[in-house]
């Protein structure tokens, strides 16, 4: 396939990285996506059958369910997918489907039957041009101008070690764990229960006055709200436990003392309903299970707890030697849960300390918060507007040539 069919200002591709948290897409060759909205969406009527985007959550409806269409990162009900880039083409994008070449990004552990269905639905449903599928550690590694690393993606659901050589997943050497940002919502949401502080969610909030910090919240309540069901509430509840935790929580540097948190100055958070906290010592110890989880709440969580720097040590000494230097000196971090203050630093020091004094590590953080958030779309963004690319994409005409298997033999 020639450059000049796709290449070019005219017909740039379009670019989608569906997360667990939220979808990001836009065009090729821009630096950030158009669209970055919420992977949950609303159960909806038989006019509007899903109400999708930051606006349609926040607005309550009666026995509306919060869903969503992956599971373990992969595309598991494919209404709600369809629905989803439905909306991002028509009220993001504002773009005819049939004339933009797409490429994709998947987990590195997608199973061979979804990608074939994510094939057949953008030849089939939406007419696309070209398509192309590719690893999202692998894309990370990209923005970033690396072709081998080792990807650390802290994201909602799991973090996971993807190790990546000369631009392809070692497949082998994938390591997860479920201490990640759910798990951080869960410990902060048993800390607010042992304080007594009740997170009211905004769709209940009319007005509000400012009051000091301890005092009774003083507020009213809105009249005539629907009944509401309880995953819309609970979504709406973790949406305020998600900005209280970007505002207040913090990595130490290393294990410290009781003694040595509380010498740190406390950071106050005002909730929705007017209410101000002090957030202390608790600021360090909930994150802190993420590189120390002896102790840990167990009915939280299933699976192996393995800290942060277990986990990259585990993936990379599951490579061929050779490949170690190169990994432990390129581990990028990816997800919203490693933009918390001291993440990186801490990393760097745990790595170190399980590494021989002759090995180098370097932990690579990006150039901004967006680098980090936004990683596996600005690999796809970057990618997809190379023009050494073009000839890699999956046509249409190898698509109805081949069919849905040719995925396999296109997008390893």
């Amino acid at each position: 396939m020639s450059g000049s069919v796709y290449g070019g200002d005219e017909v740039g591709a379009v670019c989608f990285d569906i997360g667990s948290h939220t979808v990001r897409a836009g065009f090729a060759g821009e630096d950030a996506p158009k669209a970055n909205i919420p992977t949950h969406m609303l159960t909806g009527d038989d006019n509007t059958k899903y109400h999708i985007g930051t606006n349609a959550l926040s607005y309550p409806r009666e026995k509306a369910e919060v869903v969503m269409p992956l599971k373990d990162g992969m595309i598991e009900n494919w209404e709600q997918c369809e629905a989803m880039l439905d909306y991002v083409y028509t009220k993001c994008l504002s773009v005819d489907s049939a004339e933009h070449p797409v490429m994709m990004s998947e987990v590195a552990w997608n199973r061979p039957a979804i990608r074939h269905k994510t094939c057949e639905m953008m030849f089939e449903k939406y007419n696309v041009p070209a398509f192309f599928l590719c690893k999202n550690a692998v894309l990370a590694a990209f923005a970033s101008g690396r072709s081998t690393a080792l990807v650390l993606d802290t994201g909602s659901v799991q973090t996971t070690a993807i190790p990546v050589h000369d631009g392809y997943v070692l497949q082998h050497g994938i390591v997860k764990s479920p201490l990640a940002g759910n798990f951080l919502a869960a410990q902060m949401r048993e800390h607010l229960k042992e304080q007594k502080i009740e997170v009211v969610p905004t769709y209940k909030i009319a007005s509000k006055e400012q009051v000091k910090e301890g005092e009774s919240p003083k507020w009213v309540a809105k009249k005539n709200l629907p009944a509401v069901s309880s995953s819309y509430h609970n979504y709406m509840v973790d949406c305020v436990i998600e900005d209280l935790m970007q505002h207040v929580l913090q990595v130490h540097d290393r294990p410290a003392s009781d003694e040595d948190l509380n010498m740190i100055p406390a950071n106050i958070f005002e909730f929705p309903n007017g209410y101000n906290a002090m957030f202390g010592a608790e600021r360090f110890k909930i994150p802190e299970p993420l590189f120390d989880p002896i102790g840990t709440n167990l009915r939280i969580l299933g699976g192996d707890m393995l800290a942060m720097q277990h986990v990259v040590s585990s993936s990379i000494s599951m490579c061929d030697v050779d490949v170690r230097p190169s990994l432990w000196s390129n581990i990028i971090l990816a997800g919203g849960t490693t933009l918390m203050s001291g993440f990186s630093e801490r990393l760097t020091t745990e790595c170190t300390a399980k590494t021989t004094s002759s090995m180098k590590v370097k932990v690579v953080t990006g150039g901004n918060t967006s680098d980090r958030i936004f990683s596996a779309w600005v690999g796809a963004s970057i990618l997809a507007s190379l023009g050494n690319f073009q000839e890699l994409w999956i046509s249409k005409q190898e698509y109805e040539e081949e069919g849905k298997l040719v995925v396999d033999r296109k997008c390893p």
